[in-house]
């Protein structure tokens, strides 16, 4: 990188331009969007899967995912409290166990966030403590073969969602 300046910023992300030298002595330009990091959480009952589903303002559209997100004004969070804090907030459920079952970059050509993704058991229901853009989410449990059929018909799209989905397969069968 030979510079770097902030184009744009919020409470959630930056977005900056960096002059960059090529491998072939070429220069060139990226913009990237910084986020922090954010845990995604599988909350599981057997063969229970519990979802959330939310107004997404980008795609124009209700999304199914995982509970997922970071912390407020782009602080650095401990992924393990973050993944806690982001499955109480968002379906009220806490978990006796909490295991790190795999890392995801959210789009490395154009952003520098990253992932954990975590997969929640042992599961408890309580009240959701849900952030004033969320007040229209809603959570469902789903069967995990009703989850794989809702991702054929392309009724979850989230990338993410879809990549957890397939640790946890990968998680399974070691």
């Amino acid at each position: 990188m030979l510079s770097s300046r902030q184009v744009y910023a919020n409470s959630w992300m930056t977005v900056r331009e960096d002059t960059i030298r090529r491998s072939d002595g070429t220069h060139g330009i990226y913009g990237v969007v910084d986020k922090p990091t954010y845990a995604l959480v599988i909350p599981r009952d057997g063969d229970r899967l519990h979802l959330v589903e939310q107004f997404r303002y980008p795609v124009r559209e209700r999304c199914w995912e995982f509970p997922a997100g970071t912390a407020p004004d782009r602080a650095a969070v401990d992924p393990a409290d973050l993944a806690v804090r982001e499955l109480q907030e968002e379906t009220g459920l806490v978990a006796a166990r909490m295991e790190l079952i795999g890392r995801l970059d959210v789009a490395p050509g154009m952003s520098s966030q990253r992932g954990t993704v975590w997969l929640a058991t042992g599961l408890t229901a309580g009240p959701t403590r849900r952030e004033a853009t969320e007040q229209d989410m809603r959570s469902v449990w789903f069967a995990s073969d009703e989850v794989e059929a809702m991702a054929v018909r392309g009724e979850i799209t989230d990338s993410q969602t879809l990549a957890a989905y397939l640790l946890l397969q990968l998680h399974d069968r070691r």
